[in-house]
């Protein structure tokens, strides 16, 4: 049986939970066909807000949600493929969001031409999840946790 590689012991992560650094997520990018209109859809339909856009080639837009402590940028460099998001199976590439009314939110969603992967489903831990895409085909969660994580 072979054991799973593990970085030598200097590199290790330290999971004690006391570090010295201070590292956080500041945003998750990805590649769209127009980053205008997939901003305002992400203002307009999840709260999102504007933090700053490119007026210029990649067009990118750095959108905050409403803790103003997670971004996404979204963008369109000319140098890359946009990925069919839509061939991607959302349990590979999903954006996840609390939502303590899933059902409410995912019929407002779905009136604002987002469409839906399935039914709300409950995990054995008791999360209730829903899975959509946004109109362009990009997955998107809709999550109640049990508890919550964060």
């Amino acid at each position: 049986m072979s054991r799973p590689w593990l970085p030598p012991a200097s590199h290790r992560l330290d999971l004690s939970g006391e570090s010295d650094r201070q590292m956080r997520i500041e945003h998750i990018g990805y590649q769209v066909s127009d980053p205008a209109k997939v901003a305002a859809w992400y203002v307009e339909h999840l709260g999102f807000r504007i933090m700053r856009r490119m007026g210029q080639s990649p067009w990118a837009h750095f959108l905050a949600d409403d803790s103003g402590q997670v971004m996404i940028e979204i963008y369109s460099n000319p140098d890359v493929p946009t990925p069919d998001y839509a061939s991607i199976d959302p349990l590979i590439l999903h954006l996840a969001f609390v939502a303590e009314d899933i059902e409410g939110e995912r019929r407002r969603l779905l009136g604002a031409w987002a469409t839906a992967v399935g039914e709300i489903e409950e995990t054995p831990a008791g999360d209730r999840v829903a899975m959509l895409r946004d109109p362009w085909g990009f997955p998107i969660q809709l999550c109640k946790r049990a508890e919550a994580m964060i």
